[in-house]
């Protein structure tokens, strides 16, 4: 039991690191030259869920812009609202769940304990 809640807390801290770099995503849509975040997760010891943030160097749009006198080719971020908010929504459910299992198991731990005690 206790392992259960170990690899759901894991779960929730990895679903939190991946919100974040989601987050910085949509912060920097409008950032020239940043380049996106993607969490990998996968199964870690005893089934604990890990996140690795990984950099993506694909490039951005490039575009014409006049500075002073001079016109600057300028690359826009590679970031994809299309792609950022269904993963904001995937991963927001997907934590919800985490919570409510995490919810559920310290429920029968405390009933647990009530019949116990």
């Amino acid at each position: 039991m206790i392992t259960n809640v170990s690899n759901n807390l894991s779960a929730l801290r990895a679903y939190g690191t991946q919100m974040g770099a989601i987050a910085d995503n949509v912060a920097n849509v409008n950032t020239d030259g940043f380049k996106k975040n993607r969490t990998v997760l996968r199964g870690g010891p005893n089934q604990a869920v890990e996140a690795n943030v990984q950099k993506v160097d694909t490039p951005g749009a490039l575009y014409t812009a006049v500075e002073g006198r001079d016109r600057v080719e300028k690359e826009m971020s590679n970031v994809d609202l299309a792609e950022e908010i269904p993963a904001m929504m995937t991963t927001q459910h997907a934590y919800n769940a985490s919570l409510k299992a995490v919810q559920a198991q310290d429920e029968i731990l405390g009933s647990l304990m009530d019949i116990v005690g």
